[in-house]
């Protein structure tokens, strides 16, 4: 998956200051959530499902193509994931117990990196149909899809996120300076950068309650990246996560006590969680492969 991981994460720009975290435990402490992520071993990626508080992990699929980029649907009933099982990137969804595999939309674009809406009614993702790589919103129901977002010849989106109220998805994209993060209001299209012009961003995700957005800092392609919260009502940022490492892909638990998130701070990819309240970590993936894109089942 080095291609997908090149095109989503080579773009994220930005820095903040802080106070480096806490060094992770070696062992996950206590949760009842369960983690979905995507793992790279012996040559095949695949997607897997482990306790967020460890535990034996599971492999949710087992197929020669990359699949990755995996959302829990809302009611935790299965799981939407991008492959290229069908020669080109689409969406799919498996169940937790795993089996056959069950494809969303059928065409020749490429399409990937899906989220959906609380209400389990829209579908966000991201497509090049007609054009550049854009932000689409399918009607699960009906499957009719419109465009949302189009910024622009070689410009390149990434992680669509919903608010918990159906009303806003954030996303990153750089058709400007460097990726940046942008909100976007679902009803009228109007969209408002929440990044700083010169910092950046990338792999945005929505606190919970909707008034925070967590994304990661990579000033300018640094060989680091930190994991910063942007309050979305006054601006102030806060650094969450400030390891000396490539520090990717932060998600809220459904509680919004924690964050998970992706770091090669032992050298290759694992998954961790940070408790919000004192910083405390935990490492949640052990062994070979590295793993990316956690996201916790909802509750």
């Amino acid at each position: 998956m080095l291609g997908l991981v090149g095109l989503v994460a080579s773009g994220c720009s930005g820095g903040q200051g802080g106070t480096p975290s806490p060094a992770p435990a070696p062992q996950a402490g206590s949760s009842k959530d369960v983690l979905v992520y995507e793992r790279f071993v012996d040559g095949n990626q695949d997607i897997y499902l482990a306790p967020a508080g460890g535990g034996q992990e599971r492999r949710l699929t087992d197929h020669a193509a990359i699949d990755g980029l995996p959302r829990w649907k809302p009611d935790g009933s299965g799981i939407v994931f991008s492959s290229e099982r069908s020669g080109n990137w689409q969406l799919w969804e498996v169940a937790p117990q795993g089996g056959p595999a069950r494809r969303l939309r059928t065409n020749g674009d490429r399409e990937w990196q899906a989220d959906l809406s609380r209400d389990g009614k829209q579908l966000a993702f991201l497509s090049n149909q007609g054009g550049p790589e854009s932000l689409w919103l399918m009607n699960v129901a009906s499957g009719a899809a419109r465009l949302l977002v189009r910024h622009g010849r070689r410009t390149a989106l990434g992680n669509p996120h919903w608010s918990a109220d159906g009303r806003r998805i954030v996303y990153s994209s750089n058709h400007g300076v460097g990726h940046q993060i942008y909100v976007v209001d679902v009803a009228t299209g109007e969209e408002t950068r929440v990044s700083g012009l010169l910092s950046g961003g990338c792999e945005p995700r929505f606190h919970p309650a909707g008034r925070r957005v967590v994304y990661v800092s990579r000033g300018h392609q640094r060989p680091t990246s930190k994991l910063v919260e942007h309050d979305l009502e006054n601006g102030r940022e806060k650094v969450l996560v400030d390891w000396d490492a490539l520090n990717y892909d932060p998600v809220y638990s459904p509680d919004a006590s924690e964050i998970a998130f992706a770091s090669d701070i032992g050298g290759r990819n694992a998954i961790y969680r940070q408790r919000l309240s004192d910083g405390k970590s935990w490492q949640v993936t052990f062994g070979r492969g590295r793993a990316r894109y956690p996201d916790y089942r909802p509750r």
